[in-house]
């Protein structure tokens, strides 16, 4: 939900209070740089700006354009942290597919999305943006405004801080704790502070969001993307699953003994969380195909939210071409599906593959009878993807085929952050214009439903857990059949701890979440083999000349009319082989956990430790 709040809605125009916000402070200080915290002067000057909302909207605009997440890879230097096996594209970036080892191995450089240089414009320095909100929550509270305008200023501050931290303690663990304001011309940092005491002053921040912001509401024309109290309560639930899950409450570690009271405390956060959803009219989407493609009041889901546009200047993102094939103008950069991924969605009745679903499974025609996420999700070869407004369109996947050339085919490609109704020739964002203009959703309903259902089953409550599964199982679609829509095959905490897992595998395919869970519960080190890709291709060159004759009558291709879900008729054409990709198969240490700090960041403070495990690093993340 990284949204800059310097316009009215993002998609329109600006906003008038905010512009003279910016006046007044380009009137009083003279001369002085675009960034805030670029100002020479800063004694006499600060009080003229602590009395001025709109002053303090200005920086406030700034933080959230900061720190809010955006998009996975539209900030390339911190791919990294998406490294998964969900991804193809992991195994080609040069420092993913050394985060999951098929490639070569991490150095304590690879990582810097704590800081690339010490500087403070975005993404340089995470401690610059900390650094807003230390200031704002200092000085607002002996500014003259209203006490409920201060409310809901300190509020966003004390959420976008906790977001802050969050991000670094979940990469790195322990981090430094500075929580008073320092000179932005040189942020002085101190060592690093333990993980408990991080997770309890992030604890800290959302519960005094939560109180700021109670009862204040926002007009989604003009503010959407500002942080609610459901929103805080919501993050305030994931940090707390966090600090109770095994990277940070590991089962088997006698230096860190295992807490199991954290999973009661992050049960009740979870249940808190969803209660005010569910008090405030949240709720799933009836279609799973909207949830990234509904925005605004009619998307009842979403709950953090950063708000982009195609038609304003600096606001859009370039996803649409990185999942679009060529020939609808995209490179599929990106968002490229696994088999590991393809083969993770179960039957239509909600069993996965060879456990007994009431559908049979096709090893050839693999894609029928899967649970309906598959066809939202997964564009396979000859599969119906709407495109361009074309509803009739067929997505073709066979290596030399006419439409995409001989080279750049993938054997899957993702469908889900693409506009279907979007023209070809306006999928690029180039020039500060175009692309889809989707608002990124960092954290919805599904997401609340689903952390609390986890920290359910960790405190024994299967039949709860289940419930609250059930809840996302049918707004996918899923078949209750024989097996209560695939629940009944859990029978206890830990095979519902594995079918959670999966779920959030589905569920959230392709929203950034895999590579943190498996870190989370300490999985990431278990990816064993190679990753996989399937690759199509005709028999025959004659069947593929066949295949794309045109029909002078219609100007389709023939393969237009091919039913691609009859067996014979695709055993006919059509034949696929199995690759692999990455030098090795995935290899990760466990130091991989919590990743080194970079000397982009080291040479910040002398008195800064670097991680046990890299480069002779002394310092316990935990």
């Amino acid at each position: 939900m990284v949204i800059n709040f310097k316009t009215v809605n993002m998609k329109t125009q600006h906003k008038t209070t905010l512009v003279l916000a910016i006046a007044l402070l380009m009137s009083v200080f003279t001369g002085c740089k675009k960034d805030f915290f670029d100002l020479k002067d800063r004694n006499a000057l600060d009080s003229q700006i602590w009395n001025n909302e709109g002053a303090i909207q200005f920086l406030l605009n700034d933080t959230y354009d900061v720190v809010m997440p955006e998009f996975p890879y539209e900030y390339s230097a911190n791919n990294v942290i998406y490294a998964s096996d969900e991804d193809r594209f992991s195994s080609s970036d040069a420092i993913m597919r050394k985060a999951i080892g098929v490639n070569g191995s991490l150095v304590s450089n690879d990582v810097k999305f704590i800081a690339t240089k010490y500087q403070g414009t975005k993404g340089d320095n995470r401690y610059f943006d900390i650094a807003r909100c230390n200031t704002a929550l200092k000085e607002i509270p002996g500014g003259n405004l209203a006490q409920d305008i201060k409310n809901k200023l300190r509020g966003q501050f004390y959420a976008l801080r906790a977001l802050s931290y969050f991000e670094l303690v979940r990469l790195y663990g322990g981090v430094p704790l500075v929580l008073e304001p320092q000179n932005p011309d040189n942020v002085k940092l101190e060592g690093r502070a333990k993980a408990a005491e991080c997770f309890k002053s992030i604890v800290s921040d959302l519960d005094s969001a939560m109180t700021l912001l109670n009862g204040v509401t926002w007009n989604d024309a003009t503010e959407r993307g500002k942080f609610t109290r459901k929103a805080a309560a919501a993050l305030k639930g994931r940090v707390l699953l966090y600090w109770a899950s095994p990277q940070f409450n590991p089962v088997s570690d006698p230096a860190h003994p295992y807490d199991a009271s954290r999973w009661q405390m992050a049960y009740l956060a979870c249940k808190d969380a969803y209660d005010i959803c569910k008090a405030s009219g949240t709720a799933l989407m009836q279609n799973y195909s909207d949830v990234f493609l509904k925005e605004g009041t009619v998307n009842t889901e979403a709950i953090i939210v950063r708000s982009y546009s195609s038609g304003v200047a600096k606001r859009g993102q370039n996803v649409e071409a990185k999942v679009r094939p060529g020939q609808e103008g995209g490179s599929a950069s990106a968002f490229q599906p696994t088999l590991q991924l393809v083969e993770s969605y179960p039957m239509k009745d909600g069993v996965p593959i060879g456990q007994g679903s009431s559908y049979t499974y096709d090893p050839v025609l693999f894609w029928l009878n899967r649970d309906p996420r598959f066809d939202a999700t997964i564009a396979y070869n000859g599969s119906n993807w709407k495109l361009s407004g074309n509803a009739a369109r067929r997505q073709w996947n066979y290596l030399k085929n006419a439409s995409e050339g001989s080279t750049g085919i993938l054997g899957f490609y993702m469908k889900r952050f693409a506009n279907p109704d979007l023209a070809k020739g306006s999928v690029s964002y180039s020039n500060d214009f175009g692309g889809n203009g989707m608002d990124w959703i960092e954290l919805r309903y599904a997401e609340v439903i689903l952390n609390y259902a986890e920290c359910a089953n960790e405190v024994g409550n299967l039949t709860e857990a289940k419930n609250l599964v059930r809840e996302i199982r049918i707004r996918a679609g899923i078949q209750q059949g024989a097996k209560d829509y695939g629940l009944a095959l859990a029978t206890n905490t830990t095979q519902m701890r594995d079918l959670i897992m999966e779920e959030r595998k589905i569920e959230f395919a392709f929203e950034g979440k895999r590579g943190y869970d498996l870190r989370r519960t300490r999985r990431f080190h278990l990816l064993a083999g190679q990753m996989r890709i399937l690759v199509w291709e005709t028999k025959t060159d004659a069947l593929r000349t066949e295949l794309e004759a045109i029909n002078p009558a219609t100007g389709a291709m023939f393969r237009e009319g091919v039913n691609v879900n009859d067996k014979t008729t695709f055993e006919k054409y059509f034949k696929t082989t199995v690759n692999t990709v990455g030098v090795t198969g995935f290899s990760i240490p466990e130091t991989y956990y919590f990743y080194a700090l970079p000397s982009t960041f080291m040479n910040s403070s002398p008195l800064l430790e670097q991680t046990i495990g890299w480069d002779g690093g002394t310092f316990d993340p935990l």
